[in-house]
Formats: structure tokens, sequence, C-alpha cells
């Protein structure tokens, strides 16, 4: 595969924009037909994509598979949902269904789903005449600033809190926390109860309360979630009683007052969108993980799931593999501390093997701000990543504007990611460089900033 941009530690990189652009150009010069992948996921909601595949029986029966199979794991975390149903060939949607099945190599994905959406993970086949419809719907949360409003802002190190009068923060404050390493959630539901009482304290009255919070959240539930991990792990009966619904108890114990809880790489995306006074914005941050959130065209959120780190960035099979899901490509290993630490030793940097990753992150980082070329190049490379990563989004996001954030993407190394992300868009995918801009966002000026955010989720009735 020739690339414009290479990624110069990674000659095997695959890039999947590149994969799709290929295949559906190799599809359309043989003559191929059309394959609708259809997601049914809560309320009877609906997502819808087709592509070209090869007919069946032409010889590229094992092509149509490997690709598919990685656009069903695209759509699987960009959307979500319990029911794929393919629509077309029927040799594909067999292949799938044992991919997908509870002893397939996609074992993960299926138990993962079934558990957000608590229902039976399934495969089924239909005649292309008798395709899903898209069902889709996106929640007008957010930018309401009227009223006295409670922001929360729950993260794995620190939990953050507003207090917004008339759009106006008279108070924040943020407190270190260890959700991660707690199995009892009392220790999450007095620590969030303590922040909203702080916050309530410093204003009249509280006539609506946002959160932000990683994981998860369907309807204002905690489906999963990494800050309850020990709790869902070791004691599942309190996940059930009490996390699934915890900030919910939490609004009707100070006094049934209104709640909306999101997602907080949605959050981050409207606190974007709400800077730039635009709309169709995808946030990205590079941390511990990828974590992803999207606001649409009219200002929405959509109830997708934007779970970036699980979808495909690189079709080489002999891409590291992500111990947690166990596939391999997958966006984890591209745009997180894990990126940076498993090009290092293609850099020429030896790390100690003992130290945690966020300590080897910052020993990069630390090459990096006294110049080495090394860091650089592992930073040009994670930018070539991201670059032909945010092509491959475009084609499931209608999108104007990304927002790179998170602790892989500050200093000089974020620059230089940055720079090499739009290259990649310039030279590789000139059409998408006229209408995406990659925005590198001062994080530190917007500290409070998501739990602001957070505080504009609901409309007050």
């Amino acid at each position: 595969m020739k690339l414009k941009v290479n990624a110069p530690l990674d000659p095997g990189f695959m890039p999947m924009a590149v994969v799709f652009r290929d295949f559906e150009a190799a599809v359309a010069a043989e003559g191929g037909e059309k394959l609708t992948i259809g997601l049914e996921r809560n309320d009877g909601l609906v997502s819808v994509f087709t592509v070209d595949v090869f007919k069946d029986g032409t010889g590229h029966d094992e092509e149509n598979h490997e690709f598919v199979e990685r656009i069903v794991k695209t759509l699987l975390w960009v959307r979500g949902g319990y029911k794929i149903i393919i629509a077309g060939s029927k040799l594909i949607a067999d292949r799938i269904k044992a991919d997908y099945a509870k002893d397939g190599i996609r074992a993960f994905d299926n138990d993962f789903m079934s558990g957000v959406y608590e229902a039976d993970f399934e495969v089924v086949h239909v005649p292309f005449e008798q395709a899903p419809v898209a069902n889709e719907t996106a929640a007008p949360v957010g930018r309401h600033l009227d009223g006295c409003r409670i922001g929360f802002d729950a993260g794995g190190s620190d939990r953050k809190v507003s207090a917004v009068v008339e759009g106006e923060a008279t108070y924040s404050e943020e407190v270190v926390w260890f959700p991660k390493l707690q199995n009892d959630p009392k220790y999450h539901y007095d620590g969030i109860m303590e922040a909203m009482k702080t916050a309530a304290s410093k204003m009249p009255r509280v006539d609506a309360i946002g959160v932000s919070t990683a994981g998860v959240v369907i309807g204002n539930r905690i489906m999963t979630s990494s800050l309850f991990l020990k709790v869902k792990n070791e004691n599942p009966e309190a996940f059930e009683k009490v996390v699934k619904n915890i900030y919910t108890d939490i609004a009707k114990e100070l006094g049934n007052i209104p709640i909306e809880v999101a997602n907080d790489g949605d959050v981050t995306a409207l606190a974007g969108a709400m800077d730039l006074g635009d709309t169709n914005v995808l946030g990205v941050a590079m941390g511990t993980s990828e974590a992803g959130g999207y606001v649409d065209g009219n200002g929405n959120i959509t109830g997708w799931l934007n779970e970036l780190a699980f979808v495909p960035a690189d079709y080489n099979k002999n891409a590291m593999v992500d111990e947690w899901s166990g596939d391999y490509g997958c966006g984890v290993k591209y745009f997180s501390q894990d990126s940076v630490i498993k090009l290092a030793p293609a850099a020429g940097i030896e790390l100690d093997e003992s130290a945690s990753p966020a300590e080897k992150l910052k020993v990069v980082q630390g090459l990096m701000a006294e110049g080495d070329e090394r860091a650089a190049k592992i930073y040009e490379t994670i930018g070539a990543y991201f670059g032909y990563a945010v092509a491959y989004y475009a084609i499931f996001y209608d999108i104007k504007h990304v927002l790179l954030m998170g602790r892989v993407s500050s200093g000089e190394g974020g620059s230089i990611l940055h720079r090499n992300s739009q290259k990649v868009l310039a030279e590789e995918f000139p059409e998408l460089a006229k209408k995406i801009t990659i925005h590198l966002p001062d994080e530190s000026s917007r500290r409070v900033g998501q739990s602001i955010a957070a505080a504009s989720l609901p409309n007050i009735k």
C-alpha cells in the first residue's frame, strides 16, 4: 500500500480510510452489489450503512469478509447496538454471525454490547430488499445556561464541579479522588453528593444538574464505566442496584432536581461546539485510552456510543492487539499513551519496564521538550495515524471540526502530531482538507470548561 504521508516508525501501517477507498474502487471497476448493515439499539433506534461489495463466488469471498467485518466492528463502536442485520449476501452474513458469536473471535464485542443494551446480542440475515430503514434520534441537550445549575465532571483522577448562574461559573473546584480503586459504590456516591452539595451552597437555588462522565450512558443510566470497574467486577449486585442509577438517585435526594447525564466525550465535543459557535464537531481525547464525542449538524448529541478506542485504525493483521478486547489495529493502540509506548523501541528509546504507562509517557515528553529527534518521530508517526483516522471517521460522521485533546497531544509533541495530521488531509484527502479543520485547543485555559458545558445539558422546563 503506497501512502502519500508515511508513518515513519510503522512501515506496515495500512490506514482504514485508504483500504475503504481502494476496496470500493476495486468493486466499482469489477461491478459488485450492495450490502446494507443495520444496527438496532435501545428504544428501537436503528443505524444503517450501505457499502458495495464483490458478488459472491467471484473469487473475492475472503476479501469481502475481511472488509465487512472491519466495517461492522467500526459501526458497532461508533453507533452501538445489540442486533446486527446484514441485508444482502448470506455468505457474508453467516461469516459475520460466526465472528460475533459468544464463542467467536469477537466474543468481547458480543458480551460488551449485551451488557450495555441489556439484551442478547445477535446477527441476522435478510434479503437486500428487506434492508432495515434508519430510525435515528438526536437529543437537543446542552447550550442551556439559564437559571442556577450544577455542572459535574467525573474523571478518573479528579472530579470537577461548578456552580453556574445565568451562564457564568460563580464557583468551581477540583477534588482528587480514586474511583477506579474502589469496589464499594458508597465511596462514589458520597463523593458525588459532596460535590453537588458544595456547588449548591454557592447558589440561591438549584434548577438543574448536568453531568459529564466516563462510560456509556443510556437514559441517564451508567451502563458501563471505567470509574466503576472495580464495583462491576467485584460487586456486580451493587453495580446494578447503586451505580446504574447513581446520578438520578442523587438528583432525587437533592429534591427531585432535573438532571441530564452524558458521556464525557460528547460533553467535550459540546464544549468545543459552544467555544467555536458551530456544529458538526468530533472531539478526540488521547490519554489513558482514546475517548470520542460528537455534536451533529443541529448541535445535538446523537446517543451513539462514539467509543473510538475500539474502532479499527489499521487494517494490518500484524498490528498490535489490544489486551482487553483481543482485537488488532484498534484506536486505543494508536491514539493514547499506549501508542507512544509501543513506538518508543522503534524510535530507539528505551523505557523502564517497571514504570507505569503515565510515567513512560512523561519520559518521552521530557525528551521531546529537550528537542530529541527520536521523540519527534513518535509524534510524527501518531500524527500520520491521526490524519488517516480523521479521514476514516469522516465516512461515518459528518465533520467540520475535530478537537484534538488529552495529555498525549500536549507540548511540542502535540504540535508535531497536529501538523502531520493536517498534512495527511491536505496531501491524501484534499477534498476533506477543504471541509475539515483539526484544532489543537489550549486545554489549560479550559480546565473547568467541561463542567460548565455539563451544566448546560438539561433544558429547564
